[in-house]
Protein backbone atom coordinates (compact mmCIF):
# COMPACT_ATOMS: atom_id res chain seq x y z
CA UNK A 1 0.00 0.00 0.00
CA UNK A 2 2.86 2.35 0.80
CA UNK A 3 4.44 1.63 -2.55
CA UNK A 4 1.21 2.56 -4.33
CA UNK A 5 1.00 5.78 -2.30
CA UNK A 6 4.58 6.68 -3.27
CA UNK A 7 3.87 6.07 -6.96
CA UNK A 8 0.71 8.19 -6.76
CA UNK A 9 2.62 10.98 -5.00
CA UNK A 10 5.34 10.85 -7.66
CA UNK A 11 2.83 11.24 -10.50
CA UNK A 12 1.00 14.06 -8.71
CA UNK A 13 4.35 15.78 -8.18
CA UNK A 14 5.20 15.45 -11.90
CA UNK A 15 1.79 16.64 -13.03
CA UNK A 16 1.98 19.74 -10.87
CA UNK A 17 5.26 20.98 -12.33
CA UNK A 18 3.58 23.90 -14.05
CA UNK A 19 2.16 25.11 -10.75
CA UNK A 20 5.68 25.96 -9.57
CA UNK A 21 6.31 28.38 -12.47
CA UNK A 22 4.66 31.34 -10.72
CA UNK A 23 6.75 32.06 -7.65
CA UNK A 24 5.17 33.27 -4.39
CA UNK A 25 7.10 36.55 -4.52
CA UNK A 26 5.44 37.36 -7.88
CA UNK A 27 1.88 36.92 -6.63
CA UNK A 28 -0.28 39.92 -5.87
CA UNK A 29 -1.99 40.33 -2.51
CA UNK A 30 -5.30 41.23 -4.14
CA UNK A 31 -6.93 37.92 -5.19
CA UNK A 32 -8.95 39.61 -7.95
CA UNK A 33 -5.85 41.17 -9.55
CA UNK A 34 -3.93 37.91 -9.14
CA UNK A 35 -6.71 36.00 -10.91
CA UNK A 36 -6.62 38.54 -13.77
CA UNK A 37 -2.83 38.26 -13.94
CA UNK A 38 -3.03 34.46 -14.11
CA UNK A 39 -5.67 34.64 -16.86
CA UNK A 40 -3.49 37.03 -18.87
CA UNK A 41 -0.40 34.91 -18.26
CA UNK A 42 -2.16 31.90 -19.80
CA UNK A 43 -2.78 33.90 -22.99
CA UNK A 44 0.84 35.02 -23.44
CA UNK A 45 3.58 32.98 -25.09
CA UNK A 46 6.95 32.48 -23.49
CA UNK A 47 9.40 33.87 -26.02
CA UNK A 48 12.03 31.32 -24.90
CA UNK A 49 9.92 28.16 -24.75
CA UNK A 50 7.60 29.32 -27.56
CA UNK A 51 4.98 26.64 -27.02
CA UNK A 52 4.26 27.39 -23.38
CA UNK A 53 2.40 30.19 -21.75
CA UNK A 54 4.35 32.46 -19.43
CA UNK A 55 2.17 31.07 -16.65
CA UNK A 56 3.66 27.59 -17.21
CA UNK A 57 7.23 28.55 -18.09
CA UNK A 58 10.09 28.79 -15.64
CA UNK A 59 12.32 30.76 -18.04
CA UNK A 60 13.70 34.05 -16.67
CA UNK A 61 12.05 36.01 -19.51
CA UNK A 62 8.68 34.45 -18.64
CA UNK A 63 9.16 35.57 -15.05
CA UNK A 64 9.94 39.11 -16.25
CA UNK A 65 6.78 39.12 -18.35
CA UNK A 66 4.68 37.85 -15.43
CA UNK A 67 6.06 40.63 -13.25
CA UNK A 68 5.42 43.18 -16.02
CA UNK A 69 1.79 42.00 -16.36
CA UNK A 70 1.28 42.35 -12.62
CA UNK A 71 2.90 45.83 -12.62
CA UNK A 72 0.60 46.99 -15.40
CA UNK A 73 -2.45 45.62 -13.59
CA UNK A 74 -1.51 47.34 -10.32
CA UNK A 75 -1.12 50.61 -12.26
CA UNK A 76 -4.77 50.27 -13.27
CA UNK A 77 -4.52 48.91 -16.83
CA UNK A 78 -7.37 46.80 -18.16
CA UNK A 79 -6.67 43.31 -19.50
CA UNK A 80 -6.93 44.63 -23.06
CA UNK A 81 -4.51 47.47 -22.34
CA UNK A 82 -1.97 44.99 -20.94
CA UNK A 83 -2.31 42.78 -24.03
CA UNK A 84 -2.06 45.77 -26.37
CA UNK A 85 1.06 46.98 -24.54
CA UNK A 86 2.75 43.59 -24.84
CA UNK A 87 1.77 43.20 -28.52
CA UNK A 88 3.16 46.67 -29.25
CA UNK A 89 6.37 45.76 -27.46
CA UNK A 90 6.90 42.15 -28.64
CA UNK A 91 4.61 41.75 -31.67
CA UNK A 92 1.66 39.41 -32.30
CA UNK A 93 3.89 36.41 -31.60
CA UNK A 94 3.56 37.05 -27.86
CA UNK A 95 -0.10 35.93 -28.03
CA UNK A 96 -0.70 32.18 -27.83
CA UNK A 97 -3.92 32.65 -29.81
CA UNK A 98 -3.34 35.36 -32.44
CA UNK A 99 -6.11 37.83 -33.08
CA UNK A 100 -8.29 37.48 -36.18
CA UNK A 101 -7.11 40.39 -38.31
CA UNK A 102 -6.31 40.93 -41.99
CA UNK A 103 -2.66 39.95 -41.61
CA UNK A 104 -3.55 36.74 -39.74
CA UNK A 105 -6.26 35.56 -42.14
CA UNK A 106 -3.90 33.06 -43.76
CA UNK A 107 -3.06 31.63 -40.36
CA UNK A 108 -6.73 31.23 -39.45
CA UNK A 109 -8.02 30.33 -42.93
CA UNK A 110 -5.43 27.82 -44.12
CA UNK A 111 -6.47 24.85 -41.94
CA UNK A 112 -10.18 24.93 -42.94
CA UNK A 113 -9.20 25.56 -46.58
CA UNK A 114 -6.83 22.57 -46.53
CA UNK A 115 -9.54 20.39 -44.99
CA UNK A 116 -12.09 21.43 -47.61
CA UNK A 117 -9.58 20.92 -50.44
CA UNK A 118 -8.76 17.45 -49.12
CA UNK A 119 -12.42 16.49 -48.92
CA UNK A 120 -13.09 17.75 -52.46
CA UNK A 121 -10.01 15.90 -53.76
CA UNK A 122 -11.05 12.68 -52.03
CA UNK A 123 -14.58 12.99 -53.41
CA UNK A 124 -13.25 13.49 -56.95
CA UNK A 125 -10.87 10.52 -56.72
CA UNK A 126 -13.61 8.27 -55.37
CA UNK A 127 -16.00 9.43 -58.06
CA UNK A 128 -13.51 8.77 -60.87
CA UNK A 129 -12.40 5.35 -59.71
CA UNK A 130 -15.60 3.38 -59.94
CA UNK A 131 -14.42 -0.22 -59.78
CA UNK A 132 -17.75 -1.66 -60.96
CA UNK A 133 -17.36 -0.14 -64.43
CA UNK A 134 -13.96 -1.67 -65.10
CA UNK A 135 -13.99 -4.72 -67.36
CA UNK A 136 -10.87 -6.75 -67.96
CA UNK A 137 -9.42 -6.57 -71.45
CA UNK A 138 -9.74 -9.69 -73.58
CA UNK A 139 -6.70 -11.93 -73.86
CA UNK A 140 -4.94 -12.02 -77.19
CA UNK A 141 -3.97 -15.27 -78.90
CA UNK A 142 -0.44 -15.41 -77.38
CA UNK A 143 -1.75 -14.79 -73.84
CA UNK A 144 -4.39 -17.53 -74.22
CA UNK A 145 -1.76 -20.04 -75.41
CA UNK A 146 0.54 -19.16 -72.52
CA UNK A 147 -2.32 -19.42 -69.99
CA UNK A 148 -3.36 -22.82 -71.19
CA UNK A 149 0.27 -24.01 -70.99
CA UNK A 150 0.52 -22.79 -67.38
CA UNK A 151 -2.80 -24.41 -66.41
CA UNK A 152 -1.79 -27.75 -68.00
CA UNK A 153 1.61 -27.81 -66.31
CA UNK A 154 -0.03 -27.00 -62.94
CA UNK A 155 -2.57 -29.79 -63.43
CA UNK A 156 0.22 -32.30 -64.19
CA UNK A 157 2.14 -31.31 -61.06
CA UNK A 158 -0.84 -32.13 -58.79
Amino acid sequence: MRRLARIAFFFVFLASGAAFAVQPDEMLKDPGLEARARDLSRELRCMVCQNQSIDDSEAPLARDLRVLVRDRLTQGDTNQQVLDFLVARYGEFVLLKPRLEWHTLLLWGLPPAALIAGMVGLFMVMRRSSFTDIEPAALNQEERRRLSTLVESDARDH
